[in-house]
């Protein structure tokens, strides 16, 4: 936001700007796009697992709703963000989505288009993204997020389906705060590191010349309802069913807690819900694989019946089989509950989060006085900084240690999980 300017003339050549000339820009663009997939990834799969394991069952139906407007926000930040380099490849693939709303009724159509695009022309609509990508977006994420953790600290997290000992029962805190902290370290190393090894490559910059020798394509999030829009059926003025077939499907996945009224929320008891969330995760990865290796090019309906008809088929006559065979079969291992514990848990948690914040903060600080002293050369203000910034993160540093050593007194499994890691060192050593 420091650099990016939010205008045709002006988008692209800030966008090289940060590439080449900005500290790590390019590095810090690669991060943010492979991150934002890893997001639209992730929420997917957590929709899903939540979908096999009857997470949106009563009383939590609420939370699934908020859940699912939460990834329709997601993929909004996807849709408005490609715009924003300006690139032919990213203006041609949103012209096509852009396209799109032209195709719903026109009450609806015309809103939409003043939400999405504004009054017309380049200018505003990239600005629209801009606003939308940067300030809407977040803002209505934000709040969102702020309704589903209430709704969590209501509910709580949703109970296994085998019943649990209390002693295989798992402390928010550390256990789960650490099993947390060494996923995120993990998920950003591997961010880092291919980022690092496959750094983005900025297209050409958008003109209406290349962009009519390009064949528009979606981002691969979209791609599968772009490939059922490529339908012969659905060309022309068949468009806006092909939008209601794929608007139909958001509906019913929204409305999901009050189709399936079942108590059952073991998956060896619904074979019918399971297998159509199994077609469903089948028929979108076939459906992209597909555009991506048909692109521009009109689908035969009688391809795309034997194509996705037959991928329903198979899904369907496997998954049925399976249950089938194992249908008498009980699950003898479950996952284990997460408990709060201790009442004293919040607290300690509470406490060991704003050491984390104020650790951070000391980080940056740090950082951001020794480049100064490198750069501008050391004064006193700079020295005072960093030796300030380092003071604070030895700070954190030793109170994170005691914050683990109380919260692990009375269970232990903390320094279990550090013997452990003192055996396999010492075995590869």
């Amino acid at each position: 936001m420091l650099y990016y300017i939010p205008s045709p003339t002006g988008a692209y050549a800030s966008t090289q700007y940060i590439f080449h000339r900005v500290f790590f820009g390019r590095f810090l663009e690669t991060v943010h796009l492979y991150t934002a997939y890893a997001m639209i990834m992730l929420a997917f799969m957590h929709m899903m697992r939540d979908y096999f394991v009857s997470a949106h069952k009563k009383p939590r139906e609420v939370m699934w709703i908020v859940g699912m407007i939460m990834g329709f926000v997601t993929l909004g930040f996807g849709f408005t963000g490609y715009l924003l380099p300006w690139t032919v490849v990213s203006k041609s693939a949103t012209d096509v989505g852009v396209g799109m709303i032209d195709a719903l009724p026109s009450g609806l159509s015309s809103f939409v288009s003043f939400l999405v695009v504004g009054a017309g022309g380049d200018a505003t609509e990239l600005l629209r993204f801009y606003d939308l990508h940067v300030v809407v977006l977040p803002a209505v994420l934000l709040a969102l997020l702020t309704i589903k953790l209430y709704m969590l600290e209501v509910h709580g997290i949703s109970e296994p389906n085998t019943s649990v000992k209390e002693s295989e029962q798992i402390a928010i805190f550390p256990d789960v705060t650490i099993y947390l902290m060494e996923l995120a370290a993990i998920f950003g190393t591997a961010v880092l590191t291919i980022s690092m090894l496959f750094p983005l490559t900025l297209p050409a910059s958008y003109t209406a010349s290349l962009a009519s020798q390009s064949i528009p394509q979606p981002d691969w999030y979209f791609l599968w309802i772009y490939q059922i829009l490529k339908i012969s059926v659905f060309e022309g003025p068949e468009l806006p069913v092909a939008l209601g077939i794929v608007t139909l499907i958001f509906i019913l996945l929204v409305l999901l807690p009050f189709i399936d009224r079942s108590e059952s929320r073991a998956i060896g008891q619904r074979p019918i819900y399971v297998t159509l969330g199994l077609v469903l995760i089948g028929e979108i990865i076939v459906l992209a694989l597909w555009g991506l290796l048909t692109p521009g090019q009109i689908i035969p309906v009688g391809q795309a019946i034997l194509v996705l008809g037959g991928t329903a088929l198979i899904i369907g006559v496997l998954s049925l089989a399976a249950f089938r065979v194992f249908a008498r079969r009980q699950e003898t291992v479950g996952p284990r509950s997460i408990t709060a514990g201790k009442s004293n848990a919040t607290l300690i948690l509470a406490i060991f989060a704003t050491v984390v914040s104020v650790g951070a903060l000391a980080i940056g600080t740090s950082l951001s006085s020794f480049v100064e002293i490198l750069v501008d050369g050391a004064n006193l203000l700079s020295i005072a900084t960093l030796i300030m910034g380092l003071s604070g993160l030895a700070i954190a540093i030793f109170a994170s240690l005691f914050l683990l050593y109380i919260s692990d007194r009375s269970t232990g499994r903390l320094r279990k999980r550090l013997t452990l890691f003192e055996r396999i060192v010492r075995s590869w050593t």
